[in-house]
């Protein structure tokens, strides 16, 4: 749509009588289209550098395709909810940009339609965002760390039984030498060789007639049965032989490189009410502090609200000034500027909260102050004579 037919419609609608939904719907279309292009934009681009290194570290496990697109889904609702806030501040200022220069919004404002009234669009746009975003934040962004991480549980224990190869000298770690001369229909492991040497001043050696890969809460771990542990001390040039009729090892170590760590409970994970009455045995739990928890609950109530007072800001930038054919740069830098300063306190506050207790109300700072300024700059734009008459008065 041209200048011409956009200033024939918008006045065509005022004739009607029907301006104040007709208005509306059109902003907020707009808004939607813009939005959902620059999220899907955005959301590959910041995906794609993540999938990089989630591919390599599942090709290199030996997993399959489907096991590829399954973390890439689990994964979304966070890469997702990293890019709304930005990708509804980029749709509200390119929206309004294109309306102003196409001379839209100056037939709108002619019909009497003040900055707060031309910002009721952005408004409902910026809640249907902020609803979008608190249902990531505290439903699907933890349900997907807490699948993500069993996934790689599960992942960690198959790597572990694809390391089990009957009749051949294999090395998953540095030091670490496996030998299995078969493996039964029953997944019994006859007559195993495990030599451990990472320790500089020891070497342990392990032989068993048989032994069991079981799976525990602790991780997977190897059961042998009727063998013998053979530890040389090396500086001491002495060895201690130890006969075992069953012998449990840890060995969830020698996955260590290819599952990334350990699988201990992230804070990410859990749900929002319990990081809300969080209390010290959770914190150990997750080892993390209490304020940390607490950054990450309230954080999480705080995220939806900033995703309202971007937009405003942007928008109510862009009214500054009044409107002019020559564009509107000076005010989009503006509203950025606005946008990076608000990020700025809010990452300040965040350090702030963690250095005492009880001071988790700082975190809604950031986006109050954002809707405050917001509201103060669609003041001034709408009552630009008031200023002029400062200026103007007498000393």
């Amino acid at each position: 749509m041209n200048g011409i037919e956009a200033k024939v419609r918008f006045w065509g609608v005022v004739r009607k009588g029907a301006a104040l939904g007709k208005f509306d719907r059109y902003m907020l279309s707009q808004l939607m289209i813009i939005f959902g292009f620059s999220s899907v934009v955005l959301v590959l681009i910041y995906w794609v550098n993540r999938a990089v290194r989630l591919f390599d570290w599942l090709i290199a496990s030996g997993q399959s395709a489907s096991v590829f697109l399954e973390f890439t889904a689990l994964t979304l609702p966070n890469v997702i909810r990293v890019v709304l806030p930005i990708s509804a501040f980029a749709a509200t200022v390119y929206t309004t940009n294109r309306l102003t220069s196409e001379s839209e919004l100056v037939v709108v404002q002619s019909t009497g339609f003040g900055p707060f009234r031309m910002a009721r669009p952005v408004l409902v746009f910026a809640l249907i965002v902020a609803v979008l975003t608190a249902f990531l934040v505290n439903l699907a962004v933890p349900a997907s760390f807490a699948r993500l991480a069993d996934r790689q549980v599960e992942i960690a224990e198959n790597v572990t039984a694809q390391l089990l190869r009957e009749g051949q000298f294999i090395h998953p770690d540095d030091g670490i030498t496996l030998f299995i001369r078969e493996i039964t229909g029953r997944g019994e492991l006859e007559e195993i060789y495990l030599r451990d040497a990472r320790d500089a001043e020891q070497t342990v050696t392990y032989t068993a007639a048989r032994a069991l890969l079981v799976r525990t809460d602790e991780g997977p771990r190897l059961v042998m049965y009727n063998g013998i542990a053979q530890t040389l001390l090396l500086p001491e040039r002495r060895l201690t032989v130890t006969r075992f009729d069953e012998l449990s090892r840890d060995i969830s170590a020698l996955i260590a490189q290819d599952t990334g760590g350990d699988q201990a409970r992230s804070l990410k994970e859990l749900p929002t009410l319990d990081l809300l009455r969080a209390d010290q045995a959770l914190a150990e739990e997750v080892q993390a502090t209490l304020p940390q928890l607490q950054i990450e609950g309230h954080e999480r109530i705080a995220q939806p609200l900033m995703t309202v007072a971007i937009p405003l800001l942007g928008f109510s930038a862009l009214l500054l000034g009044g409107f002019s054919r020559f564009g509107i740069k000076q005010q989009m830098f503006l509203s950025i500027a606005l946008m990076i300063s608000l990020y700025l306190m809010d990452n300040a506050i965040d350090g702030v909260v963690l250095r005492g207790d009880g001071l988790w109300p700082l975190l809604y700072t950031p986006p109050i102050l954002g809707a405050l300024v917001a509201c103060a700059i669609l003041w001034i734009a709408g009552n630009p004579q008031w200023f002029r008459r400062r200026r103007g008065a007498p000393a």
